[in-house]
């Protein structure tokens, strides 16, 4: 799909991997909707891009998204794309996840998400189309120590992503995945996560991992998954 002139709701845009694709997209003439919890920040994205709305949104909530997709129809008259990148980590050790704070996370990684596609697949459709995309991760490809919490998330949002993909095909609606690896954001800073797991982690912080990749990178990378319409785009192929 070509970006120019779409209108794109990009959540979590207001920091990290969001906030990289949401310039990315406005660069290459898109009208970006900009979604996150934080206004300050958000009302001084939207003047630095042309053509873009702040749209402050809880999308762990029901009632916010609902609220938020009615904003953005409203304002521009469609929803073209749709990129759920808001989402939490949380770590610890499966015995030890905090049952409450893993609920909370799969409110807002997974529910949330569901609720955002609910809500424009039937714009989508009276348009003859869209596009919908989620940000998944690695973590959901493999099995690491500490993460098994959060990559639960990940594959049940690849589940969901892939079989809508099936079911909307033939409505011209396209579902995709991306899969970013170690990424420079504050996405671990803000996790979820016990005293133990932090120092257990710490101890062991990126000890013969890669080099992370860059938000900017990240954003290329749903840049490409957007052009392409591929089922799945992986941070490195």
């Amino acid at each position: 799909m070509k970006i120019k002139n779409k209108i794109i709701i990009v959540t979590g845009a207001s920091a990290g991997i969001g906030l990289a694709t949401a310039k990315l997209l406005s660069s290459k003439g898109a009208k970006v909707a900009l979604v996150a919890r934080s206004k300050d920040r958000l009302d001084a994205l939207a003047k630095e891009l042309p053509n873009s709305l702040a749209v402050v949104a809880d999308m762990s909530k029901i009632s916010s998204i609902d609220s938020m997709i009615k904003t953005v129809k409203e304002h521009y008259g469609a929803i073209d794309i749709l990129i759920n990148n808001a989402g939490q980590g949380i770590y610890g050790a499966v015995e030890n996840v905090n049952i409450e704070n893993y609920k909370k996370v799969i409110d807002l990684n997974v529910i949330g998400v569901l609720e955002a596609m609910q809500k424009v697949i039937p714009i989508m459709r009276g348009q003859g189309g869209g596009m919908i995309v989620n940000i998944s991760s690695m973590v959901s490809k493999a099995y690491y120590p500490f993460l098994g919490s959060y990559a639960s998330t990940k594959y049940a949002l690849n589940a969901l992503s892939l079989t809508a993909r099936a079911e909307l095909e033939k409505e011209n609606i396209i579902v995709s995945v991306v899969h970013p690896g170690l990424t420079e954001t504050d996405f671990g800073k803000n996790a979820i996560k016990s005293d133990e797991t932090a120092k257990t982690m710490s101890s062991r912080s990126r000890e013969g991992m890669p080099k992370p990749d860059s938000a900017e990178y990240v954003a290329e990378r749903i840049l490409s998954a957007i052009e392409t319409g591929k089922a799945e785009t992986y941070a490195h192929e």
